[in-house]
């Protein structure tokens, strides 16, 4: 436990932050009014995402290996770091659909329907619903984790 207390800090951290910004997208409008431009603008959560990342590994490196890490110790970390952001994704989604922003999924299965993505209301539920978000955020926080870990531990490692 304590050769990972550093990466259940960062992944708690990144949860609030996650929501902090979930938050910001339904005060903005991208819930509602302006769904319309939430599919290219929730993208942006990639930069503050990559940000604690590499924040979290930087931690890591200086407060747990004396500001000596290696790229595999550097990699272990941030895939253990990764693995918890995943197991509190579906925690998190819940919080994001049913607190934060209950309106959402009614929201976008309607807009997505006008438009013509989908060509009825009950294929836009299927793929927009709190359990595939879910499991596709869990997927996703530990795929999208790890490859940010291989490209940052390039520059993070303690070079010989």
């Amino acid at each position: 436990m304590k050769n990972i207390k550093i990466e259940i800090k960062w992944a708690i951290c990144f949860t609030f932050m996650t929501l902090t910004w979930m938050l910001l997208e339904k005060i903005c409008g991208l819930h509602g009014k302006y769904i319309d431009y939430h599919l290219y603008l929730t993208n942006l959560f990639a930069i503050p995402a990559i940000l604690f990342m590499v924040l979290a590994l930087k931690d890591k490196k200086k407060n747990f290996y004396h500001g000596n890490m290696s790229y595999i110790q550097g990699l272990i970390s941030g895939l253990v770091l990764s693995a918890i952001i995943a197991l509190l994704s579906p925690l998190t989604q819940w919080i994001i659909s049913y607190v934060i922003s209950p309106e959402y999924f009614p929201n976008v299965i309607k807009r997505s329907v006008e438009i013509g993505y989908y060509k009825t209301t009950a294929e836009a539920e299927a793929n927009f619903n709190y359990k595939n978000y879910a499991i596709n955020s869990t997927i996703f926080a530990f795929i999208f984790g790890a490859v940010t870990t291989v490209i940052a531990m390039i520059f993070i490692r303690t070079k010989k």
